[in-house]
């Protein structure tokens, strides 16, 4: 069965703090499974973007279902590893003799990865599209991780990797999915219309592929349970707000952007410039999903 815990269920719970970015940046086309922008000028996947998430990143991951790994995990591979932030917060908690296989489509971010992770940390990396993963890839491997990769994927996309985990009885934690909620405080009359238009370009087809968005945490605790996993889910918001102002605004931008793109017909300017100057406190949903094969 999936457990699924945690609900914001009123303004008061929107706090200041840290969260985890959500959206693209401003600009950023259409991305695919793994897809990494090269250098730091734009995309969401630039290194630049992803080091401005990164300390939210490690504040609304749950720790719960770290505490939940099988014992002995000591090979992680880590899917579309970016500049391994995931890896950095999540190493500490784990024991020693660690070896990390980042795997990522973006030579660079490759290479921040591997340099960044802490020391005592063995790593390798390999370049591939996370679609392309094999039973015989994890051959070794007690964890595949990934972090805000889902959304991303396919259903089908999402089903093989569920199928090649179960084929290797690897466990999965696959952390920051977004779930589309978003509740800002105080509110505007658009805030709803900028979170629908948001979330049906989050699940836009892009060459073809019909891309999950906000489904996917949903969707992968169904494929996991299917393949015999043992699932968990558990929250892992976004606490954005006044005292993260960099964050906030990027964060706001690049929500609204996608809304934009999406209907073109949405008047944003007034709403973007009411809300970048008086930053609201926000929360932007996201979930984290264990799966073990026993």
């Amino acid at each position: 069965m999936t457990e699924v815990h945690g609900k914001i269920d009123s303004a008061d719970d929107l706090v200041t703090g840290s969260g985890r970015l959500g959206g693209p940046l401003p600009g950023a086309g259409p991305a695919t499974a793994g897809e990494a922008v090269t250098g730091d000028t734009g995309g969401e996947f630039s290194a630049t973007w992803l080091s401005l998430r990164e300390p939210a990143d490690a504040a609304a991951r749950s720790m719960e279902l770290v505490e939940a790994l099988p014992p002995g995990v000591r090979t992680v591979r880590d899917l579309g590893c970016g500049t391994g932030s995931l890896g950095r917060w999540l190493s500490p908690h784990l024991g020693p003799d660690q070896h990390w296989i980042m795997t990522d489509r973006d030579p660079e971010l490759l290479v921040r990865a591997a340099a960044g992770m802490p020391p005592g940390v063995t790593v390798s990396t390999q370049q591939m599209d996370v679609a392309d993963l094999t039973p015989d890839d994890l051959a070794g491997t007690d964890l595949i991780t990934c972090s805000a990769l889902l959304d991303l994927l396919t259903a089908e996309e999402v089903r093989k990797l569920a199928a090649v985990c179960a084929e290797a009885k690897v466990a999965v934690l696959f952390t920051l999915s977004v779930t589309g909620e978003v509740q800002l405080a105080p509110d505007d009359p658009l805030d709803a219309e900028v979170e629908a238009a948001f979330n049906a370009h989050q699940r836009r087809e892009h060459e073809g592929r019909r891309l999950l968005g906000p489904d996917a945490p949903a969707v992968a605790a169904a494929a996991f349970e299917e393949v015999g996993a043992r699932v968990t889910v558990r929250p892992s918001a976004w606490r954005l707000g006044p005292a993260t102002p960099a964050l906030t605004a990027e964060w706001l931008r690049g929500w609204a952007g996608a809304a934009r793109e999406e209907r073109p017909d949405l008047e944003l300017d007034d709403y973007l410039t009411h809300r970048l100057g008086a930053l609201p406190h926000a929360s932007v949903g996201h979930q984290d999903v264990l799966a073990i094969f026993e």
